[in-house]
C-alpha cells in the first residue's frame, strides 16, 4: 500500500478531503508529505507544513479532525500501518526531562528567541498563558481578568511576601504589587525574561532573578506558577511540591495554572519536543494530585481550557498582523513552524484534548478557603 493511499485514507477518516475545496481540506504541493507524515506521524505532519509541503486554510479545524478522528485506532488495528510507524514511538521517552542539569534549556531553546516577537504577539502585559475569557471581549482584557483572578484565588493582601515560580516577563508581579501591594520575587530560566522584567518593575518592591525553583530560599506568604508546571517532567512533580511546601508559610496559599492531559502519559508529542517545548510534559490530574495530596489540602479546582482556544487565536491574529516587522529577525520556516504551533494548540484544546487547570492549594490548617470564580 503506498503512503500516499495510506494517508489519502486517514484523512477521509477524518473528514478531510486532500486536494479538496473544504477550507479544512489539505492541499498537497510535494508528494514527499506522505512519506513523511507516514514514517514519522506528528513529527512528519509538522516537519512537511514547516517546508511547504501542504498548506490548509483553515489549520485549526483540520488539526481539531484529525485529532478526533478514528484514525488512530485504525493503525492500532492494522499490522502493516504499525509498522510503518515505527519510527514515530521509538525514542519519545526520556527519562527525567525536569532535571536540574536541563532546566535552562527551555529558557534558551523557547523564550530567549526574542522579546519583540512576544511583545508583538502577547497582550499589553506579556502574560503567555491562558487568558480568563468569561467576561472579557479582547486579549488584554482576558489576560487582565486571569491575573486578577489569581489574586483574590490567593487572597492577597497588603504586605505579603509572593514567590513567582516562573515569572516570565513580570506581568503578574507588576499587577500585584500595584493592585493589591504585595512584595515578592520571581525566578524565571530565561535570561531575556529577565533583563525585561527587571526593567519594567524597576522601583516596585519586588526582585527577579535567573533561577531554578529548587535554588529558592526562605518563607513566602503565598507562591504561585503561571505555565510553569508543564516544565517540571512527572518525576519531579514530587520535588515540586516538597520545595514549595517547604517555601510557603504555614497559612499560605499556592496556586498552579498549568495545561493538563487527560491520562498520564510517559512520551511526548516529537514534532512540539523538538521545535518548541523540549524537555517538557503536560501533567495528569491524578499526577498532580498524587504529588501534592502528602503536602496540601486541594482547595480549589477550576478548568477553562476552552478560553485557552481563544487565547491562542489572539495571538495567531497579533503574530499574523506583526509579520510583515517581523521577518525581518525570522525566516519563512520560522513563520509556518510559529503559526502550526500556535492552530494546533488551539485545536488540541478546542476538542478538549488537553485541559487548562488552576489548583489552589493549602498547607492543612484550619479555617475555610473562599473560593472565587
Amino acid at each position: 500500500m503506498s503512503a500516499k493511499k495510506v494517508v489519502k485514507g486517514l484523512a477521509a477518516d477524518a473528514g478531510i478531503e486532500i486536494n479538496g475545496t473544504q477550507p479544512w481540506d489539505i492541499q498537497v504541493h510535494d508528494r514527499e508529505m506522505y512519506d513523511r507524515v507516514l514514517k514519522q506521524g506528528s513529527l512528519g505532519l509538522g516537519e512537511s507544513y514547516m517546508d511547504g509541503q501542504w498548506d490548509c486554510d483553515d489549520l485549526e479545524t483540520a488539526i481539531a479532525m484529525l485529532v478526533t478522528s478514528a484514525a488512530e485506532r485504525r493503525i492500532i488495528r492494522d499490522p502493516r500501518l504499525v509498522l510503518r510507524l515505527a519510527g514515530f514511538y521509538l525514542g519519545q521517552v526520556v527519562p527525567n526531562r525536569g532535571a536540574r542539569r536541563r532546566a535552562y534549556t527551555i529558557g534558551k531553546h523557547h523564550y530567549d528567541i526574542g522579546n519583540d516577537l512576544y511583545r508583538r504577539m502577547l497582550d499589553r502585559r506579556m502574560i503567555y498563558s491562558c487568558g480568563y475569557w468569561a467576561d472579557a471581549g479582547t486579549l488584554d482584557e482576558a489576560q487582565e481578568a486571569k491575573l486578577d483572578l489569581i489574586c483574590r484565588k490567593l487572597e492577597l493582601r497588603e504586605g505579603m511576601r509572593v514567590l513567582d515560580i516562573g515569572c516570565g516577563w513580570g506581568g503578574f508581579l507588576k499587577y500585584a504589587t500595584e493592585r493589591y501591594g504585595v512584595t515578592g520575587l520571581g525566578v524565571t530560566v530565561s535570561q531575556e525574561q529577565v533583563e525585561h522584567a527587571q526593567e519594567e518593575l524597576a522601583g516596585l518592591p519586588v526582585e527577579v532573578r535567573l533561577a531554578d525553583y529548587r535554588d529558592v530560599t526562605g518563607t513566602f506568604d503565598r507562591i504561585l506558577s503561571i505555565g510553569m508546571f508543564e516544565h517540571v517532567g512527572y518525576k519531579n512533580y514530587p520535588v515540586y511540591m516538597q520545595t514549595v511546601h517547604d517555601r510557603l508559610a504555614d497559612d499560605g496559599l499556592t496556586l498552579v495554572h498549568t495545561i493538563g492531559c487527560n491520562a498520564p502519559i510517559k512520551s511526548r508529542d516529537r514534532w512540539i519536543a523538538r521545535y518548541i517545548f523540549p524537555n517538557s510534559k503536560l501533567p495528569a490530574l491524578t499526577q498532580i494530585d498524587e504529588a501534592a495530596r502528602d503536602h496540601f489540602a486541594l482547595e480549589d479546582l477550576h478548568n477553562f481550557g476552552p478560553d485557552y482556544t481563544l487565547t491562542l487565536r489572539a495571538w495567531h491574529q497579533n503574530f499574523t498582523a506583526a509579520w510583515p516587522e517581523l521577518s525581518a529577525s525570522y525566516d519563512e520556516r520560522f513563520r509556518r513552524m510559529w503559526v502550526y504551533f500556535l492552530l494546533s494548540s488551539a485545536a488540541a484544546f478546542r476538542v478538549r484534548k488537553t485541559q487548562l487547570w488552576q489548583f489552589v492549594f493549602s498547607k492543612y490548617r484550619p479555617g475555610v478557603y473562599r473560593s472565587i470564580r
